[in-house]
């Protein structure tokens, strides 16, 4: 492991930063252009023009911001503090993937995301120890859109949203649920939110590095790689990995 000092990944993110705001405009350009469809389109994906666009100005903002800054977080920080930092948050997601379970009325996933979140806190300093999982409490990561699709509201088409990437309609039109499910928007001081929806948001992008790298060695046309898989992903996820042959579009 390289053994700089933590200050280096806050100069990774200041040298990037001024990249990050020469791609802000390309966004705008983006988002204008609309949903056009093709003639022979996916019909999971009719709005591919417009996906494909989007899906080019996150890959030009992963490369010049966002992946710099989680592979100074992986260099930087040594192993069990980042495996403290995924299980904080891990902790956190856990409470609205219960409420999420009970929603949906999964009695046995609402029991045992509710133990996780109690033995985690209690037991495991605040959530940075996964005590639960080493006592065989399976985590079942539940939100708003698989919410939706589990009481038969159907995916809608794919789409790719700028900076977030892959989602449906259905899950777009959930996020502001989610979002106030979240249970960092409760933190009334907005630097210690917004440094935490940060630092999340590096370790989430920390944890795909080696799962990029295959995809960029392995796929020859990442953007229908991703979205074939995101849509697999999401489909088992609602299902709990037992779809139907036919699920109507959920």
């Amino acid at each position: 492991m390289t053994t700089r000092p933590l200050p280096a990944l806050w100069a990774a993110i200041r040298e990037a930063a001024p990249r990050f705001r020469q791609t802000g405009a390309a966004a705008v350009l983006i988002l204008v252009t609309g949903c056009a469809t093709e003639p022979n389109a996916n019909p999971h994906d009719p709005f591919e023009p417009f996906n494909r666009g989007v899906w080019r100005f996150n890959d030009t903002v992963d490369n010049a911001v966002v992946r710099p800054v989680a592979v100074a977080y992986r260099d930087v920080l040594p192993s069990p503090v980042r495996t403290g930092v995924n299980n904080f948050f891990g902790n956190l997601s856990d409470v609205w993937s219960f409420a999420n379970s009970v929603l949906q009325l999964k009695l046995e996933s609402s029991a045992q995301n509710f133990m996780r979140v109690n033995v985690n806190t209690f037991f495991g300093l605040g959530g940075l120890l996964d005590v639960a999982s080493e006592a065989g409490i399976d985590r079942h990561n539940e939100d708003f859109g698989q919410t939706l699709g589990r009481w038969g509201v159907p995916s809608g088409p794919y789409l790719v949203l700028p900076v977030l990437g892959p989602s449906t309609v259905r899950d777009t039109a959930a996020l502001p649920v989610d979002w106030k499910g979240d249970l960092l928007t409760q933190i009334d001081n907005v630097p210690v939110r917004n440094s935490l929806y940060v630092l999340r948001g590096v370790d989430i992008r920390s944890n795909l590095l080696r799962a990029g790298q295959l995809l960029d060695d392995a796929a020859l046309d990442k953007y229908s790689f991703t979205r074939d898989a995101f849509l697999q992903r999401r489909r088992n996820d609602v299902y709990d990995g037992n779809p139907p042959d036919d699920d109507n579009g959920k």
